[in-house]
């Protein structure tokens, strides 16, 4: 067993065959995580002393990165006792993850490449979760993909995911061509740690490409169940697409509570002639309003180009490093 020390000075020990993140939650320290292989960079941590090994690749780490010490906790394991600079989920308690049955309530379209799917659990499952949290749906011959859910939790059990068409893709093909209302599946969760914290009197920034705004969606609505003396000073959402038909949401500046200022800018990356709103990418457009990043915090959920290139950014021009918060949609590697 090996000692692991962070610079907060909490403890945990770690057994030689697991990684660094399953032994912080077995000593009952929380990590952030979200997607568990190796390919997303949301459990980046700093090894300041002692050696650590891979026990899979580490793709969401430049090479950069490693050369100055990081590594990703989600794959890495001790090879002796170590220090790590990492900042803990604190006193926060996550929801168990269990796996459940449940049945498909409805399929929408919402674009010519997304649906909206509901999910109805039985009522004797008592399945809580965070609004920002995702699940890994385990769909027919056993089949299982990760989906962030878009609504905070409501008591009719319902959970909605926004899943878009992948070519090839095996669950995808099911979603598309062959679901229907009632068929019987299984969820495990909740997973992930990108949920809202720490944004008491912080101007609150949103960051989204493509189906990445399911969970800010969640988040909105989660923020109007929050007490008034610990909402943001302001909300700002940016949603990026490539042609307008990509946004396919609307009115989402009016989710979070009434009494929190918030904004909703679309930006499309491949608009015509027609389009008079925000061009590019949505982290150019952050930027471009001249915000006061020091005094904000960022939630950031797409595609891993965006979130990598946002952190790097937005960290340059003045947002303290550790209130950029991150889900990465990464593919699967077996479509």
């Amino acid at each position: 067993m090996f000692v692991i020390t962070t610079l907060q000075r909490r403890t945990f020990r770690q057994a030689e065959t697991q990684t660094i993140l399953d032994a912080a939650a077995l000593g009952g320290i929380q990590l952030p995580y979200s997607c568990k292989t190796g390919r997303c960079s949301t459990c980046k941590c700093k090894v300041i002393d002692g050696q650590t090994y891979a026990q899979h690749d580490e793709i969401g780490l430049t090479e950069d990165d490693k050369a100055a010490g990081w590594i990703l906790s989600c794959v890495r394991s001790a090879k002796t006792d170590l220090l790590l600079d990492i900042e803990d989920l604190g006193d926060t308690s996550l929801p168990i993850p269990r796996t459940a049955p449940c049945r498909i309530q409805s399929l929408n379209l919402l674009t010519r490449d997304v649906l909206c799917i509901s999910l109805r659990l039985p009522p004797t499952v008592d399945f809580t979760f965070l609004p920002g949290q995702y699940i890994d749906v385990i769909g027919p011959n056993g089949v299982r993909r990760s989906y962030s859910l878009s609504n905070a939790p409501a008591t009719d059990k319902i959970l909605h995911l926004h899943v878009r068409a992948v070519p090839g893709g095996e669950l995808s093909q099911y979603w598309f061509n062959q679901a229907k209302a009632n068929d019987l599946i299984r969820l495990h969760g909740p997973l992930g740690t990108s949920f809202l914290r720490q944004i008491r009197g912080l101007d609150l920034i949103f960051l989204a490409t493509g189906t990445g705004i399911a969970p800010i969606k969640a988040m909105l609505e989660g923020l109007a169940n929050t007490p008034g003396h610990e909402q943001p000073r302001s909300v700002t959402v940016y949603w990026g697409g490539r042609v307008e038909e990509d946004l396919y949401l609307r009115n989402l500046d009016e989710l979070p509570d009434k009494n929190t200022p918030c904004r909703f800018v679309p930006v499309l990356s491949r608009a015509d002639a027609s389009w008079s709103g925000a061009r590019g990418h949505v982290q150019d457009a952050l930027l471009q309003a001249a915000p006061d990043l020091a005094q904000a915090v960022v939630y950031a959920c797409g595609s891993e180009a965006m979130i990598n290139s946002a952190r790097a950014i937005l960290v340059d021009n003045g947002l303290p490093q550790a209130r950029f918060h991150s889900d990465a949609f990464v593919c699967s590697h077996a479509l």
